[in-house]
């Protein structure tokens, strides 16, 4: 069994779409076990009766914008994301899944699950709409603004292993997100980043990849700092937003656009699909002993239920023992 700790009160639809994504995960997978930390009375109200679900009654949560969360989640231990992340580091469970907010789940993962030994930074890792018949990793998107290039080998190294294990992608190629496709180019962190990624035996190395090109290369795996990650990702989902409005504002314009949209509806709604969060579930936290996705924090029931897939994946896979294998090598 899988058996995983879901934080309840965390997200912007907290408890009632958390626990309805709960439900539908139960509906589709029967090796997982969980254990849910919340509102006891609101849980029981919502959630379909299931001997492989437990509740822990901790109905206390950490709040969107809290200007001190270490010192929250250092004087709470009544929090449900403590109480959540409190069953990963005492071997109760195999990951946690929460759709809290994301400076809180990366405290949490650093005072109470901590990171790997010989792990130097942890990454926040999301995963890009699919296009040209694949889905592709992107790290750093938060976790660390300022990044040497030695965790940024581990990073990718990280994310290989996720892939293997969870994607069965043998060897996945990692590109290195810069200004220009040449060698050279870049600030100092690139730099030394390529000349260090291009001679890792650890990993697939493609080279610089351009901002342009993250949703259509070859690459598996998309390394670069947590500020220039975290902009590539919101310039993403801005221009996706941008998109469906000017399209809405065009099929609006004149009765021929109306008629045009009867015929492509199908074909819209399957682009407003590619183009959702939902069917990727949420970002992993890659380098902490254990394995946490942070789902959105405006997940809905389904993109809930697919952030607990996904940690479900990681979990099959052993993700977290194979990297510590990697850095054991790293290190000899």
């Amino acid at each position: 069994m899988v058996k995983l700790a879901i934080d309840i009160m965390g997200g912007d639809f907290a408890p009632d779409e958390i626990i309805r994504g709960v439900n539908l995960a139960m509906e589709t997978y029967d090796d997982l076990e969980l254990t849910l930390f919340g509102d006891e009375s609101k849980i029981q109200s919502l959630i379909t009766p299931n001997p492989r679900i437990h509740v822990v009654h901790a109905p206390e949560k950490i709040n969107m914008g809290e200007k001190d969360p270490i010192s929250l989640i250092r004087r709470n231990k009544e929090l449900s994301l403590v109480q959540t992340f409190r069953a990963l580091r005492e071997g109760l469970v195999d990951g946690v899944v929460t759709a809290g907010p994301t400076q809180g789940v990366i405290v949490a993962s650093h005072l109470i699950v901590r990171r790997l030994l010989g792990m130097k930074r942890v990454a926040l890792c999301p995963t890009l709409p699919t296009f040209a018949g694949k889905s592709r990793l992107l790290l750093d998107v938060g976790a660390n603004i300022d990044i040497r290039p030695e965790h940024m080998l581990q990073h990718a190294m990280f994310a290989s292993v996720y892939m293997t294990e969870t994607q069965h992608i043998e060897k996945p190629l990692v590109g290195l997100v810069n200004i220009g496709a040449e060698p050279g180019k870049g600030r100092e962190l690139e730099h030394e980043a390529f000349e260090l990624l291009s001679h890792s035996p650890h990993i697939n190395f493609y080279g610089n990849v351009e901002p342009k090109e993250v949703l259509t290369t070859e690459c598996d795996i998309l390394l670069t700092d947590g500020f220039s990650g975290n902009l590539v990702m919101k310039t993403i989902e801005g221009t996706a937003k941008a998109l469906g409005m000017a399209l809405k504002e065009e099929i609006g314009r004149n009765i021929w656009g109306k008629i045009g949209y009867l015929f492509m509806k199908k074909n819209l709604q399957a682009f407003k699909k590619r183009m959702s969060a939902d069917d990727v579930g949420g970002a992993v936290i890659f380098g902490v002993d254990g394995i946490i996705v942070k789902a959105h924090g405006s997940s809905n029931a389904y993109a809930f239920s697919r952030a607990i897939h996904q940690a479900r994946l990681a979990v099959l896979g052993n993700v977290v023992a194979k990297m510590k294998e990697k850095l054991v090598v790293e290190d000899e």
